[in-house]
């Protein structure tokens, strides 16, 4: 047995859940990780309805979804972390990581996500909603889905959550714990339940 596997394990194990840190290899960590990589990679797409650029980092128990119409599309140097849930219709673009147990669900009209875009750990982004009409069970309601537009340079922080129909702007902060529920301006930093302007970087 090779005396490095126990190691090796624990080492894609971290990658998972911090997958910042495979961008960062040493070179004699690089070549066994980059297979390791493909390797997942290549499976996933195989299975699923799921385009996965070049430089990308997926753990392997991140759960993504797709299918015919409903595609999950990854652009070039994106990260999905650990226990992350993605069904499509998604598409990443260049950049974009999703952290631990982050869940997307891009319902009938999909989820935008521009490049450089952070979504921090257990933040929930839903482009469906359900009725509410009191003569229907809650069940029986029919679902409806506008989309999710998040602009580029935009950090989306932990447990927050993004409601349908929701568009936010480039280079937006929003804070631990919102739930954003209308439009986000460019460069605005919003917080709170439900989300409000408090802030923006520029003039921090």
């Amino acid at each position: 047995m090779d005396a490095h596997l126990p190691f090796r394990e624990q080492h894609k194990l971290r990658l998972g859940w911090m997958p910042w840190l495979y961008f960062n290899l040493k070179e004699r960590h690089r070549a066994w990780a980059e297979l390791w990589q493909r390797e997942t990679q290549r499976h996933l797409m195989a299975v699923e309805t799921v385009e996965i650029a070049e430089g990308c980092f997926i753990a392997p128990s991140a759960r993504i979804f797709g299918e015919p119409g409903r595609a999950v599309v990854i652009g070039s140097g994106c990260a999905i972390a650990a226990e992350a849930f993605l069904h499509g219709p998604i598409t990443l673009a260049a950049n974009v990581s999703i952290n631990a147990r982050a869940s997307l669900d891009g319902g009938a009209k999909g989820i935008t996500i521009g490049r450089d875009t952070r979504i921090a750990a257990g933040a929930v982004i839903y482009a469906f909603d359900h009725g509410l009409d009191p003569e229907r069970s809650i069940r029986s309601q029919p679902v409806t889905s506008k989309g999710i537009n998040i602009g580029e340079d935009v950090w989306v922080g932990a447990n927050a959550g993004i409601t349908d129909g929701v568009t936010i702007g480039d280079h937006a902060v929003v804070a631990m714990g919102a739930v954003v529920t209308r439009d986000v301006p460019d460069y605005a930093i919003v917080a709170g339940v439900p989300a409000q302007i408090i802030g923006d970087r520029r003039a921090r």
